[in-house]
């Protein structure tokens, strides 16, 4: 791996950066310490190590002179990993509050251009005598930041994965094989050529119908509380919740559907419930979500760069009734499924494939400003491995995803199934939404309405 291009939407998302709107994925992991385990020095220099011999993760971004415009993957021959990966201590308290506190901070600042585009840190808790302690029992946090040129939530969550023991021990081991590639001709044959101008021809043929949907769907009246739509401050702020994900099975038992759609209901009530505390009128038409979709194949390596698409999804939070709301998702989703992730105007993604380097170059500032018109808030999930995790030795116990917001967009909702819980990362303007606590305490207030509301009192599964 020496020089690759940056596949279209990379490039999109390298050129849509600005300093008060980076670009970049995140992740706060928790983990316990156990006796023998690490200190936070000992965790920093495993840390260093793994994301050193991930080989994405020495990858920086250079300018290319061919195509106009364009950018390319390369080998940053001067890579040094401290650069990269460093050790935060915060006071004696409520750790997790301050870890948050922290990584909201965090992530306001954009990566470094000129060096591969991530950064890592180990969160520890300053002992009694001012120093760090990482005993037994006390927790610790590891905080990741993934530029999103670098890889959608899919790539992301490979990569990442590679500072646990897990799959740091297979790679060492050997276990994972790399199949060979099989030779290719560089001159297509004229089968090939018919075939690469009739896909040509229908790729062309999707992007008209996208680009249509999104002038249909562009409007200009607001369709959320004043916090969606405040200006940007530059200030981010991070807010967790954990939900219970049996107490989401049985909901969606009751109900039909997907698990996604009992979290996307549960979004929705939980925005009812935060417009109608703090005193906001509920608006007419309902907030527009974007709602990210891969395109990758079943079963398929995650392969690099993004590759994705997005449903648009009006939000009911006009509706009182929480079985109402969650079947007007249903609907919604349903329709979105029926059409596909390559039609609509949420699949606004796949026209980046369609235009060439110097458009996103040029063009990246419009594209930007014209979110705010299109979509209201994004809510994505973003998946993780199934067996439990640790980093040396220590557990995993929570993992947060953060997602990055757009020109316009106040607020982002990122949510990972672990170990029997949903955890819920959002990500708002500090300035504009001031309040997130109060947010996300509505989606446990809400998940345990839902659960009342089809027959589950008392059932609830922890959710905390």
């Amino acid at each position: 791996m020496t020089t690759e291009l940056l596949a279209p939407l990379d490039l999109a998302f390298w050129h849509l950066e600005s300093a008060d709107h980076p670009m970049h994925l995140g992740a706060l992991a928790f983990f316990t310490t156990t006796p023998g385990t690490p200190d936070g020095a000992g965790v920093l220099e495993l840390l260093a190590a793994r994301a050193a011999a991930i080989p994405r993760l020495r990858m920086r971004v250079r300018g290319v002179w061919l195509p106009v415009g364009g950018a390319a993957w390369a080998v940053d021959k001067d890579f040094d990993v401290r650069r990269h990966v460093r050790t935060l201590s915060l006071p004696e308290g409520d750790f997790e509050a301050e870890a948050a506190r922290l990584a909201g901070e965090l992530m306001e600042r954009p990566l470094e251009r000129g060096i591969p585009p991530w950064e890592m840190y180990v969160l520890t808790e300053r002992g009694p005598a001012g120093g760090e302690d990482t005993a037994a029992g006390r927790p610790f946090a590891v905080l990741v930041k993934l530029h999103h040129a670098l890889a959608d939530g899919m790539r992301a969550v490979a990569i990442g994965a590679g500072i646990f023991d897990q799959i740091a021990d297979a790679r060492a081991a050997g276990v994972r094989k790399v199949r060979p590639v099989p030779p290719r001709s560089w001159l297509p044959g004229p089968w090939q050529v018919a075939g690469l101008a009739r896909g040509r021809i229908e790729e062309l043929g999707r992007a008209v119908g996208i680009g249509a949907s999104v002038v249909r769907a562009s409007r200009l009246d607001p369709r959320g509380t004043p916090a969606l739509t405040a200006g940007s401050s530059g200030t981010r702020r991070l807010a967790t919740a954990v939900l219970d994900l049996e107490d989401v099975r049985r909901i969606r038992r009751s109900t039909g559907g997907t698990a996604n759609d009992v979290l996307l209901a549960t979004v929705a009530g939980a925005l009812r419930r935060w417009m109608l505390e703090r005193g906001d009128q509920l608006p007419a038409a309902s907030p527009r979500a974007l709602v990210p979709v891969s395109r990758r194949r079943p079963g398929s390596q995650p392969g690099s760069g993004n590759k994705f698409s997005a449903y648009l999804l009006g939000l009911p939070v006009a509706e009182a009734d929480p079985r109402a709301r969650l079947a007007a998702v249903r609907r919604g989703m349903d329709r979105n499924k029926s059409g596909g992730p390559s039609r609509g105007a949420g699949a606004v993604a796949v026209l980046a494939d369609q235009l060439p380097p110097l458009a996103h170059r040029i063009g990246a500032p419009l594209a930007g400003s014209a979110a705010r018109i299109l979509f209201d808030i994004l809510v994505t999930s973003v998946p993780l491995p199934r067996s439990t995790l640790s980093l040396g030795g220590c557990p995993l116990r929570e993992v947060y995803p953060m997602a990055p917001l757009a020109r316009g967009q106040s607020l982002a909702v990122a949510m990972s199934t672990y170990g029997g819980r949903v955890h819920v990362g959002l990500v708002a303007d500090g300035k504009a939404v001031p309040d997130l606590d109060r947010l996300a305490r509505g989606m446990n207030d809400e998940l345990a309405e839902l659960l009342q509301a089809t027959g589950h009192v008392g059932q609830a599964g922890g959710s905390s």
